[in-house]
């Protein structure tokens, strides 16, 4: 009876012991919040993002949303990162009305490119083309999400190039499901697209001339953060600053993403492994994780 008494005791002190450090863990464990859009790069360099830093102990949440709300809640707090701004031009509206409690943490990508796209076999060559072909179009630009910096853009371009064409909204996703149908059945289609993306490498694709230079010119994707957020969690604002790809890395990361044999998050791990500098060259010095310092490598 007595060893009895023993075990139950041990094993009552063992779930003792596991409760107070699961509950150290979980408090001590640092937590980010990462917003994201539904652009493919977004959804790649954000889950990429995650997996790295949950092997670094921290908490991740992802909230996706589209880029308007995106930008309400990282300068508010209520979202710590958007790894996905485009400048100087897409998202330059939201940064002259945000930008006084936002920070930026670094560049993620350079020469990104927006612009209206149609397959290699279409003839045409610019955008003040598309009205004598109107009927082959079908008289519709299929776009993204209705907000979008790039849906902006691509309204005024129907403006001011006097365009009989109905610019629609709906989803990146949709975007390149049209794309795929029309490209299959050897049809005319333009769309909104945008460079980095994975839809380049799986077809043959040319963006139309802008004459006007309503898309801008070669844009970069920053990381920006709630005000305050290097001086909260400098190690986390260092990686953030050393996060950069490059076209070929990223576009190959994407494509991981739309195998659609793995998780978002298992398909960053599987680009990962073929990967592994990555690591090293993201991840701040042991040393600069101790002291605080935003000093990287």
């Amino acid at each position: 009876m007595r060893r009895f008494t023993i075990i139950i005791g041990c094993c009552m002190l063992l779930v003792t012991l596991q409760f107070i450090f699961s509950c150290v863990d979980s408090k001590d464990r640092k937590k980010i919040s990462i917003a994201y859009a539904n652009w493919a790069e977004g959804i790649a360099m954000t889950n990429l993002a995650k997996v790295l830093l949950e092997d670094q102990g921290y908490r991740v949440t992802l909230k996706n949303a589209d880029i308007a709300p995106i930008f309400t809640s990282v300068a508010s707090g209520k979202a710590d990162v958007f790894m996905d701004a485009w400048l100087p031009v897409t998202h330059a509206d939201y940064m002259e009305q945000y930008g006084d409690r936002l920070e930026t943490l670094g560049t993620v990508y350079e020469h990104a490119k927006l612009g209206l796209v149609v397959p290699e076999y279409v003839t045409i060559r610019s955008i003040e083309d598309l009205n004598a072909h109107k009927d082959l179009f079908k008289g519709e630009i299929i776009g993204i999400d209705a907000g979008a910096g790039l849906m902006n853009s691509a309204d005024k371009a129907v403006q001011d190039y006097s365009l009989d064409f109905d610019l629609k909204s709906s989803s990146g996703a949709t975007m390149v499901a049209f794309l795929k149908k029309s490209i299959d059945a050897n049809e005319w289609i333009v769309v909104t697209g945008w460079t980095p993306h994975w839809m380049f490498s799986r077809y043959p694709l040319k963006f139309l001339e802008d004459p006007k230079g309503e898309f801008g010119d070669s844009e970069h994707i920053e990381v920006i953060a709630t005000k305050g957020f290097s001086e909260k969690d400098p190690y986390a604002a260092s990686f953030f600053k050393n996060f950069k790809l490059t076209d070929e890395q990223l576009s190959e990361l994407m494509y991981y993403m739309e195998d659609g044999t793995r998780t978002e998050s298992r398909s960053a791990r599987a680009w990962l492994e073929k990967h592994p500098e990555i690591i090293k060259l993201f991840l701040p010095s042991q040393e600069n994780q101790l002291n605080g310092s935003h000093e990287t490598n």
